[in-house]
């Protein structure tokens, strides 16, 4: 993406752009737009190469096409899992190297998904780039603004009310339950249980509804804004969530019974995938990835924020890093989240939704029609977006598969000069090959399975 060469690497390759890609879309002389650049052609140079470049060719993924040794020679097989498998969730190509059934090694093929949400960040004001952040990572909503906007609001120096921050949490907490739900099914269906993703998907269904009816959006709930959230709880709040956090307990129990106490799914995860603490910490595993290998490591509890230091929560853990701890993890943490959401519902303050810092919020009606100065400042920071002072900041958070952050870099405009989206499941999804290592075949899916990432947090 920026044309680095490291002296000495092993394997310097393109990890988003194809192999044949001119440019580096991340430098500043590099076009943000279609309209910047000529008409695509396909000439008929152009379109041998790109097919060539398809071909499949051992020795340019780092693989040996031969094993050698004193007792006997044989070739390896080598497949294909993806870009079009469902046991993926996405448009994700794994390059497997197979002695008979043993995984002898994996190279992840990644970035179909890739949109350059990056480089869209610099041509998108402060408030306007909120939208692109619920794509990041589709399935968790509210979740991917919160990093955002706490690291804007840390650039700008703007004080979030207390009721702001409770409604923050609220959400955040059932957007990580909708997210949990779809990875507990589809964990469930890649070992060979079908049943759970439609009983659980019906229960997202619900948590959906809940947050269309607060936020207005289900999937992209645009909610979060620079300073608080886009409007007050609405009449009627407190009874859905109630409802929904008595009814839940029961459904999780079922869960456990269904999907963790079966001993089919037991033999197909326990001592699969094994990781261990130091190559998780090595390799830049964060949440649940990082809890199954014993470490009680969450930011809402280490670095709190949006005031989360003033909930009562505990940080499941597991001790041997396997595929079924990693899925004791996730499924302990949604009766946390429940918990939270309760004392959300119970100590909700009362007070302004959003700040009305002059950053944050547009001027007070009443004040624009008796004032033309602020009329103006109302139009201006509309149209042009809010300046804000030069800096850097960044504030990581919880997400529902790990840690996500924003790194802004501000140059005094209204544009961002420089935004990195540090996301979970482009760390973890590299970790895949190191769980999978020595397994078999078969067991590759339930290691996939219980990584829980999403193509578009991967690719960005």
């Amino acid at each position: 993406m920026f044309g680095i060469r490291f002296d000495g690497h092993p394997f310097l390759r393109r990890l988003l752009m194809p192999s044949w890609w001119e440019g580096y879309p991340l430098r500043k002389d590099h076009p943000s737009r279609a309209t910047e650049v000529g008409q695509f052609q396909m000439p008929p140079e152009k379109l041998v190469m790109a097919q060539d470049a398809l071909q499949f060719k051992p020795e340019e993924w780092g693989l040996a096409r031969t094993h050698h040794d004193q007792d006997s020679d044989f070739d390896y097989m080598f497949i294909n899992l993806g870009p079009a498998h469902t046991g993926t969730h996405g448009v994700l190509r794994l390059v497997a190297q197979l002695a008979g059934e043993e995984i002898i090694e994996i190279v992840p093929d990644i970035g179909f998904h890739h949109r350059s949400q990056e480089k869209i960040a610099e041509r998108q004001t402060w408030h306007s780039f909120i939208p692109y952040t619920d794509r990041v990572d589709y399935l968790q909503g509210v979740l991917n603004e919160m990093p955002y906007c706490l690291s804007v609001e840390r650039l700008a120096g703007i004080t979030v009310p207390p009721r702001a921050q409770v409604i923050r949490v609220m959400m955040s907490e059932f957007y990580r339950i909708a997210s949990h739900l779809v990875w507990y099914g589809t964990f469930a269906g890649d070992i060979g249980a079908l049943s759970p993703v439609f009983y659980m998907f019906n229960d997202r269904e619900r948590i959906l509804s809940i947050t269309e009816a607060i936020c207005g959006g289900r999937m992209h709930p645009n909610w979060l804004r620079i300073g608080g959230v886009a409007r007050d709880l609405p009449i009627g709040w407190d009874t859905l969530v109630r409802q929904f956090i008595d009814w839940f307990p029961s459904r999780l129990d079922d869960y456990e019974r269904l999907v963790m106490d079966n001993p089919i799914l037991k033999q197909r995860t326990v001592g699969i995938g094994v990781l261990s603490l130091d190559d998780a910490i090595a390799w830049g595993a964060t949440g649940p990835m990082l809890r199954a290998c014993g470490l009680p490591w969450d930011l809402r509890k280490v670095r709190p924020y949006s005031g989360y230091e003033q909930f009562d929560f505990d940080v499941p853990v597991a001790s041997h890093g396997d595929c079924y701890d990693r899925a004791l993890v996730h499924v302990l943490e949604l009766r946390q989240s429940l918990r939270i959401i309760r004392q959300c519902l119970d100590s909700m303050p009362s007070g302004p939704y959003t700040s009305l810092d002059a950053l944050a919020t547009p001027p007070l009606k009443t004040h624009t029609m008796h004032d033309i100065e602020t009329l103006i400042n109302h139009f201006v920071g509309v149209s042009w977006g809010p300046v804000l002072p030069p800096g850097e900041a960044e504030v990581p958070t919880e997400s529902s598969k790990g840690q996500t952050s924003y790194y802004l870099t501000s140059d005094g405009s209204q544009l961002s000069y420089r935004t990195r989206i540090r996301t979970p499941s482009f760390a973890h999804i590299q970790m895949v090959p190191l769980m999978a290592r020595g397994e078999l075949l078969s067991d590759l899916l339930a290691v996939l399975g219980s990584v829980d990432y999403v193509l578009s947090d991967v690719d960005r």
